[in-house]
């Protein structure tokens, strides 16, 4: 009889990611997992010390996978590279709406007591730098504009994870496409909006 497989982390995080995406994460447990493992509870109890240890590493395996999300976005979908992170946002949260709500409503790793606490985060002041190039805006100008698509980007995304709103790819472009020229034109009035056209 051959040795049943060894059960890994990379096993347990996958199946956690599968249940995740189709019922939400509050229907991962040790059971259910071993449950789709088709094992006992016991090796996920070997690789992880507990619940809270296995949703840590998950949380991180799971942000890596948003990621990817963002990449195949840029990589597949002609926008305007300032359209990118917003519309992928959006977009995530409506075709992997469990994970966003993970990820972005119920466990968000962000911690903003006032907005200048946004640019304490990872990445975020290397993405409004970015921005400030592709819009042709001085940076710390930038940053406040980046910020309030941030926060614009954020409520169009949550309404459409909490099916508050139904909202296609092209009517989220045409919306970020107005708030964000009427940002930077308080700046600069005679700013081109061609910059947002697809290049």
């Amino acid at each position: 009889m051959p040795p049943k497989a060894r059960i890994t982390r990379e096993m347990i995080l996958n199946t956690a990611l599968d249940i995740t995406r189709q019922t939400g994460f509050e229907t991962v447990n040790a059971r259910s997992v071993a449950g789709r493992l088709q094992c006992s509870t016991r090796p996920i109890f070997t690789c992880y010390e507990n619940m809270e240890e296995l949703k840590r590493e998950f949380l991180a395996y799971a942000y890596e996978f948003y990621q990817q999300y963002v990449e195949d976005f840029r990589k597949s979908v002609k926008v305007s590279p300032c359209f990118v992170l917003p519309l992928s946002y959006i977009g995530f949260a409506r075709e992997e709406t469990q994970l966003f709500k993970l990820l972005f409503i119920s466990d968000m790793d962000l911690n903003m007591a006032n907005a200048r606490d946004f640019y304490e985060e990872t990445d975020n002041e290397k993405r409004a730098e970015e921005f400030a190039g592709l819009i042709g805006v001085e940076t710390e100008r930038a940053k406040v504009i980046f910020l309030d698509l941030f926060l614009y980007a954020h409520g169009m995304a949550v309404l459409t994870a909490t099916n508050k709103m139904a909202l296609e790819q092209s009517d989220a472009k045409k919306l970020l496409a107005n708030v964000v020229t009427a940002f930077i034109r308080q700046e600069k009035p005679d700013w081109n909006a061609e910059i947002l056209c697809v290049h």
